[in-house]
């Protein structure tokens, strides 16, 4: 895959490569994870008869496992991927409270704020299954949480909180997060100075209901969808409708959290980021055939906090945030996205770019599923935030987007000598990476149109700088009765301009 240097500035960075996961980890960013951390429980066995007080099944257990969960699973993706983690939050003494701390400390993350009572119950969740099916899940805990306790972890958040590059609340509703901890954690970011040596760390809440934590002014908020129908007092519809519902909405949800930007996360059709601009950004995943998974929203939120924290732009951090969850969601049971699993889950998109006559094999199959094609194409030599905007815009005129590269021989006879920076196999690799593209092919003719005749997509998207007469490929397209689409133009974001710059030893454009 690329063999291209690391950048210094990761503020920068928009590609996923295989050596990023590596890059964020080497930061080390330090993270409080302040929440419900739990116990999972997965035991699995054989069903052979029913038991005789009722038609139920009877299991007969062979496996046993126990696993970090909700905010404890979270804690173990950030270590997993290389951050220093802390945890704050409240256990019971009891034998799952003595063995999630031990978890937790093999992992390597501290436990100095993790609390524990002799009057509280730690939560479990039992998922008991036969032939890789869960049949029944039995959860415990705590009726309350002792007052002595919640005081104790409210005096102790100032203190948890010093020196953070981020503080991360994971609110599942089990009452550890009650009034007293908000507003200690409140009060305990409002304590330090924007002017002094320690900046206000970055604040990310998932919470089952973020809007008790409006006060804390977290940077990002990350609802599922049936949390954020909730916050609106709407039900939202299936598929990819949600994102234009949630859309419609982005000023009520920004208020009601009071937070910088909003993630809805969307299961099987990814996320979508709401910033007071609007539809911001939005991730495609790509699911698993049903399995025993469980935590990919952890996984997800822990992802998307380290690449902000070590500096990643939001959007890039969301694409990282999305791969790492489709790592997990190929896992059984509670897992973790490790440094290594997500650069090879990356690694994996090198040979990604398919021959034309395969590629229309692949698209008819898509055709008889009722899914619109999109096709765009370019260089895309050094990608930027003009590209991830214009592709991420592209993959919203249809259901499966394809990405048309120029061959390196193509692109020096459009750009010149010293053109491509990176060759093809980089290229298809970095943009195949992206969750908003489903397919990679490489064309060598002067213009798209032959490829355009071969695949007849339904639409054929470009990027604004243009006008439908202007392109050579718009004949093409008529002919089977297509539509042209003209993307916006983001202004100041070429790979030209980029190049020039970095040949010139001129800054980098500044970006939001």
């Amino acid at each position: 895959m690329s063999t291209s240097p690391e950048p210094t500035d990761l503020s920068t960075q928009r590609a996923l490569s295989e050596w990023l996961p590596g890059r964020l980890a080497a930061e080390q960013p330090a993270i409080l994870v302040l929440g419900d951390v739990m116990l999972d429980g997965w035991w699995s066995g054989t069903i052979e008869r029913l038991c005789r007080e009722a038609p139920a099944p009877v299991v007969d257990v062979q496996t046993r496992e126990s696993v970090p969960g909700g905010a404890a699973n979270t804690a173990m993706n950030l270590a997993a991927l290389g951050a220093r983690v802390s945890v704050a939050g409240i256990i019971g003494t009891d034998d799952a409270g003595v063995d999630l701390r031990n978890q937790l400390v093999a992992a390597g993350i501290d436990v100095t704020y993790l609390l524990d009572h002799p009057d509280m119950v730690t939560t479990t969740k039992i998922r008991i299954s036969s032939g890789g099916q869960v049949m029944l899940r039995i959860d415990d805990s705590a009726k309350s949480v002792p007052a002595e306790a919640l005081a104790e972890l409210a005096a102790s958040v100032r203190a948890a909180v010093e020196n953070r590059d981020a503080v991360m609340v994971c609110d599942y509703g089990t009452g550890v997060l009650a009034d007293p901890v908000r507003a200690g954690l409140v009060d305990a970011l409002a304590g330090i100075d924007p002017a002094g040596p320690e900046a206000r760390p970055l604040v990310v809440v998932d919470s089952h209901d973020p809007r008790p934590w409006a006060p804390l002014r977290p940077d990002l908020v990350t609802p599922n969808a049936q949390e954020t129908g909730r916050m609106l007092d709407l039900r939202l519809p299936d598929g990819q409708e949600r994102v234009a519902a949630v859309g419609a909405h982005v000023e009520q949800l920004l208020e009601a959290t009071g937070a910088r930007a909003v993630v809805v996360t969307l299961d099987r059709d990814g996320t979508v980021l709401l910033t007071p601009d609007g539809v911001r950004h939005r991730t495609w995943a790509r699911p698993a055939a049903e399995k025993q998974a469980s935590g990919a929203g952890d996984t997800f939120v822990a992802a998307l906090t380290l690449g902000r924290a070590a500096g990643l732009p939001l959007t890039a951090s969301l694409d990282l945030a999305q791969s790492a969850a489709d790592v997990v969601v190929h896992q059984p049971g509670t897992s973790v996205c490790s440094t290594a699993q997500l650069s090879r889950y990356l690694k994996a998109f090198a040979d990604t770019a398919l021959g034309a006559d395969e590629l229309e094999r692949q698209l008819e199959l898509h055709r008889s599923q009722d899914q619109r094609i999109v096709l765009t194409n370019g260089c895309f030599d050094v990608l930027h935030s003009g590209h991830t905007r214009y592709l991420n815009q592209a993959k919203q005129l249809g259901d499966v987007l394809v990405v048309a590269l120029n061959s390196d021989e193509s692109v020096r006879r459009l750009k010149g000598t010293g053109r491509p920076i990176n060759g093809v196999a980089d290229r298809a690799a970095v943009v195949a990476a992206l969750s908003c593209v489903d397919y990679v092919t490489v064309f060598d003719t002067p213009t798209a149109a032959p490829l355009i005749r071969q695949l007849k997509p339904e639409v054929y998207a470009k990027g604004g700088d243009y006008t439908p007469e202007m392109l050579a490929e718009t004949p093409a397209v008529e002919e089977y009765g297509g539509r042209v689409a003209i993307l916006d133009y983001v202004a100041e974001r070429s790979t030209t301009a980029v190049v020039n710059r970095i040949r010139e030893g001129e800054g980098a454009v500044p970006t939001n």
